[in-house]
C-alpha cells in the first residue's frame, strides 16, 4: 500500500515546472492557485505596484502562501530592459514564464529566457482582433465566434505560434462582461493550466499563425493598424458612382462616393472609408470631402465674377474703415455689427431679386471669398437641401394610416444600414410583424458620430443664436403635437402601451419636455466671481456654460418617445449634437420622431438615430472617442458596463438612470380610498413597466387586511385586452421574453412561500399579456422583496402598527434608490419619513407624479445624474471659468 502512494506521488510529481507568473487581475490570481493545486511551482509573481496602497489581487494571494513577488513599475526605460530588473527575475530560476494578463512591456531577454519560453492568454481567436480591446473588437464586428488563443510568445505583436484555442457562439444580447464571465474568465484559467500540463508533458503543440484573415489594432504604432480586405463590411463589391480622386501611389483613382471614399490596391481589392483626418487634425466624412475645406472652392464664371466686384463694392460701403476688402476680410472682425448683417443680407437681395439669402447665411460665412462662395452655391441653385426621401412602413391601424420610417437616420437621411442588414419589431398585442427595421453596424454609428460632431464643429447649430436655436425646438414641439395621434398609435402598437396613456404620457409629456427646454435655451448663464486683486492690477472672473459637443443617448423600452424627449430635448438645449440608440424592440417612434425633426428645420447632422443592438450600437457608443457625453436609462448591470467602457474609452462624462425596487409605506392614519387608488397606480401604470414603480408596498399591521381586500376588488375589475382599445387599462408587457421572465418571477415568488393572492399566470389569448398580480405575506429575504419586476406585480409586506423608525430601516434596505413613497395625514409623520427615505423622489400622498420642471433621478445602484429640470441642462453643459486682468 504504502509502495502504491509512493508511485502515484511520484508520478504526480514528476511533470511539473518551476514557473513564474507575469501579469495581474483576479484571472491571474486564479491562474496562480490552481496552477499550485496542480502541483506547479510558482517561484516567482512579478506583477504591478500597489495602488491607493492596495495590492493587486494575485500579490495578495502570492504573499499569503509565501511566493516571492515583484512589483516592478516598469520594466524597460526609452526600449532597453532595465538591468536589475531582469536580473531580480533570472534570479527566480523559472522554467516557463506563464503570462494570464499583463499590461506591461516585458522584454524579449525575459520572454526568451526560461527553457521553455513564455505562453500567454489572449481573449480572442488569433490571428483575429491582435492587440488591445479584443473582446470589444468581437463585438463590434459582429463575430458569430468568441473565443480566447493561448500562444508561445515572441516579438510580433501577439503573432506567435498557438498552443491552444476554445471558442463559443456570440449571443445576441452579449456584452464584454457576459461573454467574459460566461467563458472567457471560467475557460480561459482552465485553459491555461491545461497549457502548462501538456507543456511539462512534452506534448504542447506550436502552430505557426497565418496572416490570412489577421487584424490588428495599432496601439504602439500607426504601422501595427493594418486593415483585413477580406472583411465583407468593409470591401466594396460592386462599382462604385461617384467622383474620381487622384491617390498618391495608388493604382487607379479613388472615388468619392455618398457612403465614403473607395480606395483600390495593387491586387484591384476595394476598400471603403468612411472618415478621413486632415494633417491639421481636422475630420471629415469622407463623403463630403468635395464639399469640405478648401476642396468645395467653385469656379465662377465671367458674370459671376461682375457680380463678386459688386458685391465687394457692398462691403466696402459698410466696411468704410477698411482700405481694401481683401480674400481673407472678415465681416465682424472688421467692425461690423448685426445691423450691418440686415444692410449687407438687403443690399444683396435688391441688386439679386428672388435670391433667398437670410442673415443667418452672413454668420456661416464670414470672409469675402467664404461668403462670394456661399453666394454663388445660391445663386447657382447648388446648396439648396435635397427633398427627404423616405421609405415608410404603413400600416391602417386605429382608424388612421400610420407611415412609420424603419431605416437608419444619419446627417439628415434615412438609409439602409451598411450590411444590409434588418430586424423585425412586433406588436406585443398580438405577436405579428409590424415592420422591419435598419439593424445598424459600427460603420453606422462611426457615421452618425462623424456627422454629429461636423454639425457641432462646422455646421449652423454651433454657432446658433440661442434664441434661435429654442424657437426650433418649440416648432419641433408644435409638429409633435400635430402628430400626436399618430406617435401615440406607434408608441401603442410598438411597445404595448395602452393608446389613452400613450397619448396623455409618452406622447403628451414628450411635447412639454421640447417646450419646457425650448424655454431654457436662452437663459443658460454663468456668474461672475469675487476674487482677490494682485495689485495695482485688477482682475474679472467670470464662468461660462459652454456645450460638450456629441452626445450619446441610450434609451429603454418602456417610455420609447418619452425617454427621447427626456434626454434629448435637455441635450439639443445646451447646444450639443447627438446620437441616439433606441431600444431594439421599440424603434418606430425614435424614427418618427428623426422625420418631424427635419420637418421642424433641425440642421441635419445635429439628431441621428441608429437603431441596432445593445451589444454592438450601444457598445460602440460607449466606446467611441468622439463622444464626449452617454446618457443610458436601462437596467443596473448594464450601467455598470457602459460607465466601465466611458471611462476605458475616453472619459466620457456619463449619467445614469437604473433599476429601482421603490418601497411605498402605507400608514393607518392615511386616506383608504386614495392610498388604494394611487397604490394601484403605483404598481399597474403602463402595465408596471416603469422605473419608478413601487416595487414593495409595506402597509401598517392595523389595516392590512382591509388594504389587500380593497386592493383585490379593484384588480378584478381592471380590464385586460387590446391597448388601442379606449376602455382597456391594462395592455400587453412589451415583448415576450419579458413576459416570460414576469411568470418566472411569480413562479420564485410562491416556491418561495409568499401567498399568491391573484394572478401570477400569462392571460390565456394571444399576445404577451400578464394578469395583474397581487402577492402578500411577503418576508424580507425573499427574491421578490428584493429584485424588480418591472411589471404588474404588487408585492406587499406588513408592518407592526407604530414602527416607523422599523419600517423606514426595511424600505431602505436594498441597493436600489430611485424612488418611494408615503400615504399618512399626519404632515409630522410624512416629512419625517420623506427626510429618511433613501431614494431621488419621494412621492407624499401621491405616486407617479413628475413634471418636466421637477429634476428625476436616483441614488445608489439606481444611478446619478438628473433628468428633466433645470440640473438636466447641467448634465449636458461644462462650466469654463475665465480670469481676466486689467
Amino acid at each position: 500500500m504504502l509502495f502504491l502512494l509512493s508511485c502515484l506521488l511520484q508520478n504526480y510529481y514528476q511533470n511539473k515546472l518551476r514557473l513564474a507568473l507575469i501579469g495581474q487581475s483576479l484571472f491571474g490570481q486564479e491562474v496562480y492557485t490552481n496552477l499550485r493545486k496542480q502541483g506547479h511551482r510558482v517561484v516567482g509573481v512579478f506583477t504591478v505596484p500597489d495602488r491607493d496602497g492596495k495590492a493587486d489581487p494575485l500579490a495578495v494571494v502570492a504573499e499569503k502562501d509565501g511566493t516571492p513577488v515583484f512589483k516592478f513599475p516598469r520594466w524597460r526605460v526609452k526600449g532597453e530592459p532595465i538591468p536589475e530588473v531582469v536580473e531580480a527575475y533570472k534570479a527566480v530560476g523559472a522554467e516557463l514564464n506563464v503570462m494570464p494578463f499583463c499590461s506591461q512591456f516585458i522584454p524579449m531577454n525575459v520572454i526568451d529566457h526560461p527553457a521553455h519560453g513564455s505562453i500567454i492568454y489572449h481573449p480572442s481567436i488569433l490571428p483575429l482582433h491582435r492587440g488591445a480591446s479584443a473582446i470589444n473588437w468581437t463585438l463590434i464586428q459582429g463575430d458569430k465566434k468568441a473565443g480566447f488563443s493561448i500562444f508561445w510568445a515572441d516579438d510580433g505583436l501577439d503573432t506567435g505560434p498557438i498552443l491552444l484555442q476554445r471558442e463559443c457562439p456570440v449571443e445576441p444580447n452579449d456584452t464584454v462582461d457576459s461573454l467574459y464571465n460566461r467563458f472567457l474568465f471560467p475557460e480561459g484559467i482552465k485553459a491555461m493550466v491545461e497549457s502548462v500540463q501538456l507543456i511539462a508533458d512534452g506534448k504542447a503543440p506550436r502552430v505557426p499563425q497565418t496572416e490570412e484573415g489577421a487584424s490588428y489594432e495599432g496601439i504602439q504604432k500607426k504601422s501595427n493598424s493594418k486593415v483585413r480586405l477580406s472583411r465583407p463590411d468593409l470591401i466594396c463589391q460592386s462599382t462604385p458612382s461617384g467622383q474620381p480622386l487622384e491617390i498618391e501611389g495608388a493604382s487607379q483613382p479613388g472615388v468619392v462616393t455618398k457612403n465614403g471614399l473607395v480606395l483600390y490596391g495593387s491586387d484591384s481589392k476595394a476598400l471603403m472609408v468612411k472618415n478621413l483626418q486632415f494633417e491639421d487634425g481636422k475630420m471629415i466624412s469622407a463623403a463630403k470631402y468635395f464639399s469640405s475645406g478648401d476642396t468645395a472652392r467653385v469656379e465662377l464664371t465671367d458674370d459671376e465674377k461682375k457680380i463678386a466686384e459688386e458685391i465687394r463694392d457692398i462691403w466696402k460701403g459698410i466696411l468704410s474703415n477698411v482700405a481694401a476688402i481683401e480674400e481673407t476680410t472678415d465681416f465682424f472682425k472688421s467692425g461690423a455689427a448685426s445691423m450691418d448683417v440686415v444692410r449687407l443680407v438687403e443690399e444683396i437681395k435688391q441688386r439679386c431679386v428672388g435670391l433667398q439669402l437670410q442673415n443667418e447665411d452672413v454668420y456661416m460665412a464670414t470672409t469675402f471669398q467664404d461668403f462670394i462662395q456661399m453666394f454663388v452655391r445660391r445663386l447657382r441653385g447648388e446648396d439648396q437641401e435635397e427633398e427627404m426621401v423616405i421609405d415608410y412602413a404603413t400600416k391602417d391601424v386605429n382608424n388612421m394610416t400610420v407611415k412609420m420610417p424603419w431605416q437608419c437616420f444619419i446627417n439628415g437621411k434615412f438609409e439602409d444600414a451598411e450590411n444590409g442588414k434588418t430586424a423585425n419589431t412586433i406588436n406585443p398585442a398580438d405577436g405579428s410583424v409590424i415592420c422591419k427595421v435598419a439593424y445598424a453596424s459600427v460603420g453606422d454609428v462611426d457615421r452618425a458620430v462623424a456627422a454629429a460632431k461636423e454639425a457641432f464643429e462646422v455646421g449652423p447649430w454651433g454657432r446658433m443664436n440661442p434664441r434661435d436655436r429654442g424657437t426650433l425646438l418649440y416648432k419641433l414641439a408644435d409638429l409633435m403635437e400635430e402628430h400626436q395621434e399618430e406617435l401615440a398609435t406607434i408608441e401603442s402598437i410598438d411597445s404595448g402601451a395602452v393608446y389613452t396613456l400613450a397619448l396623455k404620457t409618452h406622447v403628451g409629456m414628450s411635447i412639454q419636455t421640447f417646450r419646457y427646454f425650448a424655454g431654457w435655451c436662452d437663459k443658460i448663464q454663468g456668474k461672475t466671481i469675487p476674487i482677490n486683486q494682485a495689485r495695482p492690477n485688477r482682475n474679472l472672473t467670470f464662468t461660462k456654460k459652454e456645450p460638450l459637443g456629441v452626445c450619446a443617448i441610450v434609451i429603454p423600452w418602456n417610455y420609447p418617445l418619452m425617454m427621447l424627449a427626456w434626454k434629448s430635448a435637455a441635450c439639443l438645449a445646451a447646444g450639443n449634437t447627438l446620437v441616439l440608440k433606441p431600444a431594439q424592440v421599440t424603434p418606430l417612434s425614435a424614427l418618427k420622431f428623426a422625420e418631424l425633426t427635419v420637418k421642424a428645420g433641425i440642421p441635419k447632422g445635429v439628431i441621428n438615430i441608429v437603431p441596432g443592438s445593445g451589444g454592438m450600437v450601444g457598445q460602440r457608443l460607449s466606446d467611441h472617442p468622439d463622444i464626449r457625453k452617454l446618457g443610458f436609462t436601462g437596467s443596473t448591470p448594464i450601467g455598470k458596463q457602459i460607465m466601465k467602457s466611458c471611462a476605458l474609452s475616453n472619459l466620457k462624462k456619463v449619467s445614469l438612470e437604473l433599476g429601482g425596487k421603490s418601497p411605498l409605506i402605507i400608514f393607518s392614519d392615511c386616506d383608504m380610498d386614495k392610498a388604494v387608488r394611487m397604490g394601484m397606480s403605483s404598481v399597474f401604470f403602463n402595465k408596471g413597466e416603469n422605473c419608478i414603480a413601487a416595487g414593495r408596498l409595506f402597509v401598517e399591521e392595523s389595516i392590512h387586511d382591509e388594504y389587500i381586500k380593497r386592493v383585490l376588488e379593484e384588480i378584478k375589475k381592471m380590464k385586460v385586452g387590446d391597448p388601442l382599445d379606449r376602455s382597456t387599462e391594462h395592455g400587453p408587457q412589451n415583448h415576450k421574453a419579458h413576459m416570460d421572465k414576469l411568470v418566472e418571477y411569480c413562479e420564485v415568488g410562491v416556491k418561495e412561500g409568499a401567498t399568491l393572492v391573484y394572478g401570477g399566470k400569462q392571460v390565456d389569448r394571444p399576445g404577451f399579456f400578464m394578469e395583474p398580480t397581487l402577492f402578500t405575506d411577503v418576508e424580507d429575504h425573499m427574491f421578490i422583496a428584493k429584485e424588480e419586476s418591472f411589471g404588474p406585480i404588487m408585492v406587499v409586506s406588513k408592518f407592526k402598527d407604530g414602527d416607523i423608525d422599523g419600517v423606514l430601516n426595511r424600505a431602505n434596505d436594498t441597493e436600489f434608490g430611485l424612488a418611494s413613497g408615503v400615504f399618512t395625514r399626519d404632515i409630522n409623520k410624512a416629512m419625517y419619513v420623506s427626510e429618511r427615505l433613501d431614494a431621488g423622489t419621494v412621492f407624499v400622498n401621491t405616486y407617479n407624479k413628475t413634471d418636466v420642471a421637477s429634476p428625476f433621478g436616483g441614488f445608489k445602484q439606481s444611478g446619478f445624474g438628473k433628468d428633466l429640470g433645470e440640473d438636466a441642462l447641467n448634465e449636458y453643459l461644462r462650466t469654463k471659468a475665465v480670469t481676466v486682468e486689467y
